[in-house]
C-alpha cells in the first residue's frame, strides 16, 4: 500500500484502497513475510489467504516487535503471528470517506481490508492514508476522544488483569463498569448447561434490588436467544416497552419487576480450555454469559461509544476467565507432573540402564546381521534410488574381485560393462518404479569362469503420512545357479536319450498289441480282450509321451531349424481343422472358424501341430454339443493378461493373432502361466480321464517362441478358455497393410 501525501482530496473510498495489496497464505513462513516487507518497504500489512478468503492480517510492526522477543522467530508462520478474526466490509456497504472513518474509530484498527460480494478480496485501506487523503478537520479531535477511551479502557482492563482469581475478576468488571457508565445495574448473567442462567456478579445502586444468586428459568433465555448471542449478537434497548423494541410481553411483564427501563446487553464468549486449545484448533466458540447493563430510572439511548466499550470490556472479560480457567488447570496439572516426576525419577536409572543394555544388543545384532550376509553364497546390495549402491557384502569381494569399500556411493554403472548395463538397465528401472523384477544372467567371476545367475530386485518401499509409497531404491540377491543349470542340461540329456532308447520297444511292441487285437493270432476270451485294449491304450500312450519328449527336447536344445517361408494363414488353420474334424465329430464338438485372409512367415508344418493341439486340447475338455471357435486376425495391440500387464509382442500390424476359444470347464487364474510348463495339468487325473501327456501345450510354446511370437492363455471357470499365440506377418503382407 503506498502513501501518497501529496494527495489533498479524495471524492470516493476507492481512490484510497491499495487494489494490490501483499497476501499470503497462513503457512507462510515469518523469514519470508519479512522479506515482502523488506522488498516493498512503503507496504504496512500482509492480508493472510486461505482458499482465496481472509483469515488473518500482519502488520510490519506484528513482525518487528515479535522478532524483537522471541529468538525462535525464524521457525514461526504466519498462523502463529496473524491477528484473527480480521475486521473487514463489503465494498457495497462502503460509499464515502466518511464513513470509512467511522469504521476505522469504531474497531481501533489500522488497515481495513475491503471484499467483494464473494467474499474475495478486493484491496486494502490504510487509516493512516485516509486521514492524509481527507484532509479532515476534527482528526486532533477524534484522536483526542480516541486516547481518553483507550485510557479508560486500559484503567479497567489493568484492574480485571491484577488477579487471576475467578470471582474477583467477575466482580472488579462489573464494578468498574458501573462506575464508568453510571448505569443503574451491572451484572454478569451466566448461561447454565441446562438452559436456566443466574446472575454470577453484580454492581446496584442502593435504590434498586439485588439480583445477585438468583437463578433464572430458561424461558427468560430460550435457546434461540442464546444461538444469536453465540454468533456475536449486541442488544441495545432504549425503552423496553416501546414495541419497535422486540422485546416479547413476557420479558416486558419480568423486566417490570426489576425497574428496568432500558438495558444494554453483550456476549460473552466461553473461553477456551487448556485441553481444548489442543484439541479444538477452530474459530468456534459457545456462549458463556453476558455482560449486561440497566436503566431503572428512565429509558436511556446507549451511544456508540458505550456500546464499544462493553464490547471490549467483554472480551477482556472472557480473556481474564481463560487465564482463571488456567490457574486452575495449572495448579491440578502441577500437583500431576509432580507425581508422575516423582515415579519418572525412580525410574529414571533403571531405564537409562536398560537403553544401554538395548544399545549393546543393537550393536550385537547389526554385527551379527553383517557376519550372515558376509558368509552367506549369495550376492547382497542395496541400491539407492540413483542407482547408487550403499551396501554390498563380502561375496562381492571374493566372486568379483571388487571390495565393497570401493563401491559404495558409486553408481552402478561405473562397475559394469557398458553392452552389460544396457541389458539390465529395463530391470533396474522396474524396481526403481515399485515392481519385484526376477531374472537369469550370466557374469564373469573374478577365477575367469562364467556362472549363470538368477537375480531378484526387491524395491525398498517407505509410507508416507499420507498412504503414498517413496521408492528409496532396491535390495539386490544374486544367486549363483550355474550347478542348477548344469543338472538341468544332464537331466534333458538323460531324458533324451532315455526316450530315444525306449522309442524302438515301444513302437514294436505298440505293433504287436495292434496285430493281436485284429485277431490274426486267434481270439481271446472277452476278460483277455479288455485287458488287450487296456495294454494298447497305456501303450499308445507311452508312445505319444515319448515322441512328445523327443520333439521338446529337439526344439530346446536347437536341433530342430525352423523353415520358414511365406504362407496362407488361413489355409494353414483350415488344414488343422479339417484334421481334427473326425475327433471332433466322435465327441459331438463343432469347429468354427472366423479367419482374415494373412500371409505369415512361419513353418507351415509346426503351426498345423501348433493348432491342432490346442483344437485337441479344446474338444478333450469340452462337453458334447459345444462349440470351438478358431480365429485369425491382424495383431495391433498387444493384449493384457487378467493382472493387468501386457504381453510383449512384435510391433504394432506387424504379427497374426491366432485365437482357439472353447466352452469347456474353465483354468484358475494361478494356473495361466504354469500349464505351458512341463507336465503341467490344471488336474493330475485329466491325464488319466483325457489321455494327456502334460507336453503339448509346452511343445506350442517351444514352436512359437522360435518363430518369434508369444503364446498365451485367458480363462473363466465355467464359462470357457482362450488360447492365443502371434505369429510374424510376411514382409509382402506388412507391405500390403501399410
Amino acid at each position: 500500500m503506498v502513501l501518497d501525501v501529496s494527495v489533498s482530496e479524495f471524492s470516493s473510498w476507492k481512490e484510497v484502497m491499495d487494489a494490490q495489496p501483499l497476501t499470503a497464505s497462513s503457512q507462510t513462513s515469518l523469514p519470508r513475510a519479512l522479506t515482502k516487507f523488506t522488498t516493498h518497504p512503503e507496504v504496512g500489512c500482509i492480508i493472510v489467504l486461505r482458499r482465496a478468503q481472509v483469515v488473518g492480517i500482519v502488520t510490519r510492526q506484528d513482525v518487528l516487535k515479535l522478532i524483537a522477543k522471541r529468538t525462535d522467530w525464524a521457525r514461526l508462520r504466519l498462523s502463529k503471528v496473524m491477528t484473527r478474526p480480521v475486521i473487514t466490509v463489503v465494498s457495497s456497504e462502503l460509499s464515502t470517506i466518511e464513513s470509512l472513518l467511522e469504521q476505522f474509530e469504531c474497531h481501533q484498527i489500522s488497515y481495513l481490508p475491503v471484499l467483494d460480494e464473494q467474499s474475495g478480496l478486493k484491496g486494502v485501506i490504510s487509516h493512516k492514508r485516509l486521514l492524509m487523503a481527507s484532509n479532515y478537520q476534527n482528526t486532533e479531535v477524534i484522536l483526542k476522544r480516541k486516547h481518553q477511551r483507550a485510557q479508560i479502557f486500559a484503567d479497567i482492563t489493568l484492574k480485571i488483569r491484577q488477579s487471576l482469581q475467578l470471582k474477583e475478576i467477575l466482580q472488579t468488571s462489573v464494578e468498574e463498569v458501573q462506575k464508568l457508565l453510571n448505569a443503574d445495574r451491572v451484572l454478569i448473567y451466566k448461561v447454565l448447561p441446562d438452559g436456566t442462567g443466574k446472575a454470577t456478579s453484580e454492581a446496584v445502586k442502593d435504590s434498586y434490588p439485588a439480583v445477585l444468586g438468583m437463578t433464572f428459568p430458561e424461558e427468560v433465555f430460550p435457546t434461540d436467544y442464546q444461538q444469536l448471542y453465540a454468533k456475536g449478537r449486541v442488544h441495545a434497548i432504549t425503552d423496553v416497552h416501546d414495541p419497535e423494541a422486540g422485546v416479547a410481553e413476557c420479558l416486558v411483564e419480568f423486566t417490570e419487576r426489576w425497574d428496568i427501563k432500558s438495558k444494554l446487553i453483550v456476549p460473552i464468549v466461553y473461553p477456551l480450555t487448556p485441553k481444548q486449545t489442543k484439541v479444538d484448533k477452530s474459530n468456534h466458540q459457545d456462549l458463556w454469559g453476558l455482560l449486561i447493563a440497566h436503566q431503572c430510572e428512565s429509558p436511556r439511548r446507549w451511544t456508540d461509544f458505550e456500546l464499544e466499550l462493553m464490547q471490549q470490556l467483554a472480551a477482556q472479560i472472557s480473556i481474564a476467565l481463560s487465564q482463571g480457567q488456567m490457574l486452575e488447570y495449572l495448579e491440578e496439572r502441577v500437583k500431576l507432573r509432580t507425581a508422575e516426576l516423582t515415579e519418572t525419577n525412580k525410574a529414571l536409572y533403571q531405564e537409562i540402564q536398560e537403553r544401554k543394555q538395548i544399545e549393546i544388543a543393537l550393536r550385537q545384532s547389526e554385527e551379527q546381521i553383517r557376519l550372515i550376509t558376509n558368509n552367506l553364497p549369495v550376492l547382497i546390495a542395496y541400491v539407492d534410488a540413483q542407482q547408487c549402491y550403499r551396501f554390498n557384502n563380502q561375496a562381492y569381494n571374493s566372486w568379483l574381485g571388487q571390495d565393497p569399500t570401493d563401491l559404495y556411493g558409486n553408481p552402478i554403472k561405473a562397475f559394469k560393462d557398458p553392452d552389460y548395463y544396457e541389458t539390465i538397465r529395463p530391470h533396474i528401472e522396474a524396481a526403481l518404479s515399485g515392481n519385484q523384477v526376477t531374472y537369469e544372467s550370466e557374469l564373469i567371476f573374478k577365477d575367469g569362469y562364467i556362472h549363470s545367475m538368477s537375480v531378484s530386485y526387491i524395491p525398498h518401499l517407505e509410507l508416507t503420512e499420507q498412504g503414498q509409497a517413496i521408492i528409496n531404491g532396491f535390495f539386490s540377491l544374486t544367486t549363483d545357479i550355474s550347478d542348477r543349470k548344469a543338472i538341468e542340461r544332464m537331466k534333458d540329456e538323460f531324458i533324451a536319450v532315455v526316450s530315444h532308447e525306449l522309442r524302438t520297444p515301444l513302437t514294436s511292441l505298440h505293433g504287436s498289441l495292434k496285430l493281436i487285437a485284429t485277431g490274426r493270432l486267434g481270439h481271446l476270451s472277452e476278460e483277455g480282450q479288455q485287458m488287450l485294449a487296456v495294454a494298447d491304450e497305456s501303450t499308445d500312450r507311452l508312445v505319444r509321451l515319448v515322441n512328445n519328449v523327443l520333439d521338446l527336447q529337439r526344439i530346446e536344445s536347437g536341433e530342430v531349424t525352423m523353415d520358414n517361408c511365406t504362407c496362407n494363414a488361413a489355409d494353414l488353420a483350415e488344414q488343422a481343422v479339417e484334421a481334427m474334424q473326425p475327433i471332433a465329430q466322435q465327441h459331438d464338438i463343432e469347429i468354427h472358424t472366423l479367419l482374415e485372409p494373412l500371409l505369415i512367415w512361419a513353418d507351415p508344418d509346426y503351426i498345423v501341430q501348433t493348432l491342432t493341439n490346442l483344437i485337441g486340447n479344446a474338444i478333450k475338455f469340452s462337453a458334447p454339443n459345444k462349440t470351438i471357435l478358431l480365429s485369425l486376425q491382424s495383431h495391433s495391440i498387444a493384449p493384457k493378461l487378467p493382472n493387468g500387464s501386457t504381453k510383449p509382442s512384435l510391433s504394432d500390424l506387424e504379427a497374426a493373432l491366432f485365437c482357439v476359444r472353447d466352452h469347456g470347464q474353465g483354468i484358475p487364474s494361478d494356473n495361466l502361466e504354469s500349464i505351458f510348463e512341463r507336465f503341467q495339468q490344471v488336474d493330475s487325473s485329466d491325464s488319466r480321464k483325457k489321455g494327456g501327456t502334460g507336453l503339448g501345450l509346452a511343445i506350442c510354446r517351444k514352436i512359437i517362441e522360435q518363430h518369434g511370437g508369444t503364446i498365451w492363455a485367458e480363462s473363466q471357470i465355467g464359462i470357457g478358455s482362450s488360447f492365443y499365440f502371434t505369429v510374424p506377418l510376411s514382409k509382402d503382407q506388412v507391405l500390403k497393410t501399410l
